[in-house]
C-alpha cells in the first residue's frame, strides 16, 4: 500500500501541535476541504476527535474522509474566530453548518459630504459615510429614519434633487428638514443636529438627554426661551421613547437568539434591542449539512453572524453552546465586553419564550415552502423526463429599448431556489440594435465557453425566454461549442400574453401548453420572472449610464473630470441640459467656447465654423422655431 493510500493517523498529527490557538482544515484525498473548525488550544482540540470517544454518523462519516490535517496558529481566540469564519465562507467546507451568504441586511447610512444626509442602505457598503446597523427589518430602520428626521431635521432627499432646489420642499413645510438645500440653517447648526443624531444611533441616549438638559439650561440663562422650549420638547420626545421601550428598566443593547430544528432544517430566530428599543425580529436559515444538533447550529450562527455583523454587550441564547466561553472572549477582544447568557429571568426569559415560538412557527413557514418547491421539481422532472429533480437550472433573457443598452440575463436555481450568487450580466455588443437572436446566441456562447474551457459548471436545464428563433440561437451555440448534457427547453408567451398560457418547447420538437394549475410550469414561470427582472435592472442602469455621459464624451474638450464636474455642479444631465451657456461656462476649467458646443450638442444644434482668433459668442444660442 502506498503512502498516499495509508490512513490519517491523527493522534500522531496532534501530538506535534502546538496548545496555541489557531483554525484547523480536514482535507479529504481529492483535496476538497471537509471542515473548517477553530480552537483555544490546538492540540486539545484536534486530539479530540481521535481519542476513540463515541460520535455521531456525522463525525465519523467525516473522520473516515479525512486524509490529511492543515492547521493555522493565531496569536489570540479573536483572530482564530476571525480567520475561521473567513475560511468558511470562501471554502464552504462540506461538513460545517453554513449561514447562508446574505448583503441585504438594512443599515442606516450617515453620508460623508458638505451636508450629510441620513437614509436607509442594503446591499455592499461601498458608499463613503458611516453605516449603523445592521438592523433585522426594513421597518425597524424606517421606524429609526422617522424618529431622526422628526427629532433632528436632517435631509433626506438625494443629492440630484439636494443641489437642484430654489425653495424648501414639502419635509421642511411638516418639520422634518431644516431645508439646508436653501440656505435655511447655518452649518454649524445643522453639524450640531448630526453629532446629536449620531449619539441615538450608537445608543447613547442618555448622554444625549444629559447634553441637552445642559443646553436647556444655558439657552433659559441667555434669554432665548423659545432654543430652550424647543431643547425641552426634544428632551422630553426622547425620554417618552425611553420610557416605553427600556428593557428591565435601563437601556440595553441585547440580541435574543433561539433555534428551532426538524430533519435536516433548521432556523435561527434573532430578536435584536438597541438602546433599549425593539428593533424586531429576523429568521434565518443555515443549511446544517447533515447535523443534527441544534446546539452546533446556534454555535455556528454566532460565530459566523458575529464575525461580520457587530455584536450588542449582550447576547441570551435558549441553550447552551459549545465554546460558549470562547466565543464569548473572542467577540470580547474585538470591542467592549460581550456577555453569552443562556440562563435568564424575568422579562429576558419572556422575550427568550417570544423567539422561541417565532422560531418555530418561522421553520413551518419554511419547510412548507420548500415542500412547495420540491413539489414542482418533481413535477417538471415528470414533464420534461429527467431521471431526478434537476439541481441546477438555468434561464436566459435578454433586454432593451428600441435596441438600446442590450443586456442578457443569466438567473440559476437549485433545489432550494435562487442561488443568486452565480447569476449574472452579459453587456450585449457588436451586433445590429434590436436582434434578440444574435444577441441571444452571444450570451449563451459567452456564458458556456467559459464553462468548456475551464470544466465548469453546467445546468441540467437551461430554460430560454423566448420562441423558436431564439432557442435555435441558443442549440446552433451549444452545438459549435459541443456541450452535452444540457436539455434546452423554450418558454414562449401565449397568443394573449397571460400568465398561464405559457407554451414550453421541447427538445424533441413537442411543445405544450401545462396550464395555469400545473406545478411543472410555476416552476418555469418563477426561473422566468426572476431572469426578466434581472435583466431590467441590468437594462435600466446600463441605460441611465449610458444618458449621464455617453453624449458629453462625444465632445472634444470634456474628459472624465470635467464631465464629473459639470454633471456634480448640475445634479445630472437633466440640470445641465436645462441651463443655458453662460450658466455651464460658470464652471470650473469650462469657457464659453466649450460651454457653446455643449450646450449645442445637447439640444441637437450645429455650430458654424468658426475663426480660432475671433472673439467669443457669449450668448446663449436659440432654439430653431
Amino acid at each position: 500500500m502506498t503512502d498516499a493510500a495509508a490512513p490519517f493517523d491523527g493522534k500522531a498529527f496532534a501530538r506535534d501541535l502546538s496548545t496555541a490557538p489557531g483554525v484547523y482544515r480536514m482535507i479529504a484525498a481529492d483535496d476538497t476541504v471537509l471542515y473548517v473548525g477553530k480552537a483555544g488550544a490546538l492540540r486539545k482540540r484536534v486530539a479530540s476527535y481521535f481519542n476513540g470517544s463515541p460520535k455521531s454518523a456525522r463525525i465519523m462519516s467525516m473522520l473516515a474522509q479525512v486524509a490529511r490535517m492543515e492547521v493555522t496558529v493565531t496569536r489570540t481566540e479573536s483572530e482564530a474566530l476571525i480567520l475561521e469564519n473567513e475560511l468558511i465562507k470562501s471554502l464552504k467546507p462540506r461538513y460545517n453548518v453554513l449561514l447562508r451568504d446574505d448583503k441585504s441586511y438594512p443599515y442606516v447610512l450617515m453620508t460623508r459630504e458638505p451636508w450629510p444626509r441620513i437614509a436607509l442602505h442594503r446591499g455592499a457598503r461601498t458608499r463613503p459615510g458611516r453605516y449603523f446597523g445592521p438592523y433585522p427589518s426594513i421597518g425597524a430602520v424606517r421606524e429609526t429614519l422617522n424618529l431622526i428626521h422628526k427629532l433632528f431635521q436632517l435631509r433626506s432627499c438625494e443629492d440630484s434633487v439636494f443641489r437642484n432646489r430654489s425653495r424648501p420642499c414639502l419635509q421642511y413645510q411638516i418639520g422634518r428638514c431644516s431645508g439646508p438645500c436653501v440656505g435655511l440653517v447655518e452649518e454649524a447648526a445643522y453639524r450640531e443636529s448630526l453629532r446629536r443624531a449620531t449619539l441615538l444611533l450608537e445608543g447613547r441616549s442618555d448622554t444625549l438627554t444629559a447634553e441637552l438638559g445642559q443646553a436647556m439650561e444655558a439657552a433659559s440663562a441667555a434669554l432665548d426661551f423659545e432654543e430652550a422650549a424647543r431643547l425641552r420638547d426634544l428632551i422630553a420626545s426622547i425620554r417618552t421613547l425611553q420610557a416605553r421601550q427600556y428593557v428591565d428598566g435601563r437601556a440595553a443593547d441585547l440580541d435574543v437568539l433561539a433555534v428551532a430544528m426538524e430533519d435536516a432544517t433548521a432556523c435561527v430566530l434573532l430578536l435584536a434591542f438597541r438602546d433599549g428599543r425593539n428593533l424586531g425580529t429576523r429568521a434565518f436559515f443555515p443549511r446544517t449539512n447533515g447535523t443534527d444538533s441544534a446546539e452546533e447550529v446556534l454555535a455556528a450562527f454566532v460565530s459566523q453572524y458575529y464575525g461580520e455583523q457587530p455584536p450588542p454587550s449582550e447576547i441570551v441564547l435558549d441553550r447552551d453552546i459549545p465554546d460558549r466561553e470562547l466565543l464569548e472572549q473572542a467577540l470580547s477582544a474585538a470591542g467592549g465586553r460581550v456577555q453569552i447568557k443562556y440562563r435568564v429571568r424575568g422579562e429576558r426569559a419572556g422575550y427568550l419564550d417570544l423567539a422561541r415560538r417565532n422560531a418555530v412557527m418561522a421553520l413551518g413557514t419554511e419547510r412548507t415552502g420548500h415542500a412547495a418547491q420540491r413539489a414542482r421539481s418533481e413535477a417538471l422532472q415528470a414533464l420534461l423526463g429527467l431521471s431526478a429533480p434537476a439541481s441546477r437550472i438555468e434561464c436566459f433573457d435578454i433586454s432593451h429599448t428600441m435596441g438600446e443598452a442590450t443586456v442578457a440575463s443569466c438567473v440559476v436555481f437549485d433545489a432550494e431556489g435562487p442561488v443568486r450568487g452565480q447569476y449574472r450580466r452579459y453587456n450585449i455588443t457588436g451586433i445590429e440594435p434590436g436582434d434578440d437572436y444574435a444577441a441571444m446566441h452571444q450570451a449563451i456562447e459567452r456564458r458556456f465557453r467559459r464553462a468548456v474551457e475551464s470544466d465548469g459548471v453546467l445546468p441540467e436545464v437551461l430554460l430560454i425566454d423566448g420562441g423558436a428563433g431564439q432557442v435555435a440561437q441558443a442549440r446552433e451555440a451549444l452545438e459549435r461549442l459541443e456541450v452535452q448534457g444540457v436539455l434546452l427547453v423554450g418558454v414562449a408567451k401565449g397568443p394573449a400574453r397571460r400568465a398561464g398560457d405559457e407554451e414550453l418547447l421541447l427538445p424533441d420538437g413537442r411543445s405544450v401548453r401545462p396550464g395555469a394549475a400545473s406545478p411543472a410550469l410555476q416552476l418555469v414561470q418563477q426561473v422566468r420572472d426572476e431572469a426578466h427582472r434581472f435583466a431590467i435592472t441590468g437594462h435600466r442602469g446600463k441605460r441611465q449610464k449610458a444618458r449621464n455621459s455617453s453624449r458629453l464624451e462625444d465632445i472634444p474638450g470634456i474628459g472624465p473630470r470635467r464631465r464629473a464636474s459639470l454633471l456634480r455642479h448640475f445634479g445630472g444631465l437633466g440640470g445641465l441640459k436645462g441651463a443655458g451657456v453662460e450658466e455651464i461656462a460658470r464652471v470650473d476649467g469650462v469657457n464659453v467656447s466649450l460651454a457653446e458646443r455643449i450646450y449645442a450638442t445637447l439640444h441637437g444644434l450645429d455650430l458654424p465654423e468658426s475663426d480660432p482668433d475671433a472673439p467669443m459668442n457669449t450668448r446663449s444660442p436659440r432654439s430653431p422655431e
